[in-house]
């Protein structure tokens, strides 16, 4: 198993050296050569637990790491940290919901951050290196990145995100981890604005060099295959598996790793027949699913946060596999939608894709009548999903079992949701979360400038976070 860009780099990489590459030189993103076909292999895996699931599957894209090693990171991954299964499939209602929101962050990031965290530390003790993380978030990514590298030795942690436009709590979930490695990045603009700055700093290769960058958002494949478990997981737990009755998976999605997973899973031999793309007010990919543009627009700020994104990563590697992995066409079609701000494509038209764009009021109807009917309360992000299954819930077939992700634990989102809902109601707080606001936070702000934030990776490198932080201080001392 090799990994080569998107656009068209086909230099061999191993699953460790795309691990710490991150973003290729050229631009792309790291992908497999060549997928598993794990249709034989899979229905032996019912009953297994969830960290023998993961390493039974990820030896499959992580031929060249140490069996033992790999083993031992799943184990960790998804051992203490979890204080329920990592990914239980519960009945509400008329739907099966995929839990994701058991991690130390309560947010599905953290089944991917978890293992990605322990990932970095073996490689980088094996070849005795360092790496500096450079991220942007939306909401979830940053703390559950943080949660999963914060005690990794060799590694330094920069996370940028759009100021004042993630929930208090998010932020909360970052800001007050005070780690020397951990650097938190509030950027005047909006989460584009923050992703556009990381990736434009990973491909000036000379400073990616000199100051050894990696990256830790689902720009790094090691997100996608972690994500890529809990759909064989999912699959498995559904009554009668492993008998390969299809399934339909109704997917909040905002930078597109989350259901690219699903694709991939379903491309590996996991029988689904339907995946339902769910977005917010922000329709870049529904409107590419629809009409086949891909039109980046203004981002709008709504009540699913994490996913008011205009550009989505990893639709490029999507891109890719339309075109028949063909990179150079991915490069031409990139650097089309670079100059322009937009792209046209064939969306598939083998019917196994729907997507859909829910808005703000919908969200929170979706909410308060889930609420009332089930006794579930749903976040603002799930809420999307389990919207946009019942819309089109008549075009699947009465076999199909329907699955509904839930990325996130609503508690996260208690002022967003008490527009909706009784106040008293129970999930609104969470004693892990109540426990943030008393505790102190440690904050840096940029504009929304590459160069800015090249200068200040350089500077936390060299002095670490709590050196910066002084050095601040001071000089706003003596401007006085």
């Amino acid at each position: 198993m090799k990994y080569i860009s998107t656009r068209g780099d086909s230099t061999p990489r191993t699953f460790s050296e795309a691990v710490l590459e991150g973003l290729a030189d050229d631009g792309g993103l790291l992908v497999p050569e060549a997928l598993p076909d794990l249709s034989r292999e899979w229905p032996g895996w019912i009953g297994l637990p969830y960290p023998e699931l993961a390493f039974r599957l990820l030896s499959h894209l992580a031929p060249d790491m140490d069996p033992a090693k790999l083993e031992r990171c799943c184990k960790e991954a998804y051992g203490d940290n979890y204080g329920a299964e990592v990914a239980p499939l519960t009945r509400v209602g008329e739907y099966q919901l995929l839990e994701l929101i058991h991690g130390p962050t309560l947010a599905f990031k953290d089944v991917a951050l978890q293992l990605l965290g322990r990932l970095f530390g073996v490689i980088l003790e094996e070849r005795g290196e360092e790496l500096n993380i450079v991220a942007a978030t939306s909401g979830d990514t940053g703390s559950a990145a943080i949660y999963g590298v914060k005690d990794v030795p060799r590694v330094k942690l920069f996370v940028t995100h759009p100021d004042g436009r993630i929930a208090p709590l998010q932020r909360q979930q970052m800001t007050t981890v005070l780690n020397d490695s951990i650097f938190n990045i509030a950027v005047d603009g909006t989460f584009d604005d923050c992703q556009q700055m990381v990736k434009e700093l990973a491909s000036d290769l000379d400073f990616k060099r000199k100051h050894k960058i990696g990256a830790v958002n689902s720009i790094n494949f090691a997100r996608i295959a972690a994500q890529v478990v809990y759909y064989f997981a999912a699959y498995l737990q559904t009554e009668g598996a492993p008998s390969k009755r299809p399934v339909v998976f109704a997917v909040p999605t905002g930078n597109f790793g989350n259901i690219l997973a699903a694709e991939y899973a379903r491309r590996m031999g996991l029988p689904i027949a339907h995946l339902v793309l769910a977005s917010n007010e922000n329709d870049i990919l529904p409107n590419f699913f629809q009409n086949g543009v891909y039109q980046r627009g203004e981002a709008r700020a709504t009540h699913s946060p994490a996913m008011d994104i205009q550009i989505a990563s990893n639709f490029e590697r999507f891109l890719y596999l339309l075109v028949g992995q063909d990179g150079q066409r991915v490069r031409e079609l990139m650097t089309e939608f670079k100059n322009n701000g937009s792209l046209s494509y064939a969306p598939p038209e083998d019917g196994k894709w729907v997507a859909l764009s829910c808005s703000n009021e919908k969200t929170l109807e979706t909410a308060a009548e889930v609420l009332k009917k089930t006794g579930r309360l749903l976040d603002p992000h799930t809420a999307t999903a389990w919207w946009a299954m019942q819309q089109t819930d008549h075009q699947f077939g009465p076999e199909l079992e329907r699955i509904v992700v839930a990325t996130a634990n609503p508690a996260k989102f208690p002022d967003i949701l008490k527009q909706s809902v009784p106040q008293d109601t129970a999930g609104l707080e969470h004693p892990k979360l109540k426990a943030l606001c008393e505790l102190p936070e440690r904050l840096f702000h940029l504009p929304p400038s590459t160069e800015a934030l090249k200068t200040f990776v350089a500077r936390g490198i060299e002095l670490g976070a709590e050196g910066v932080f002084l050095q601040a201080k001071e000089k706003a001392k003596s401007h006085g």
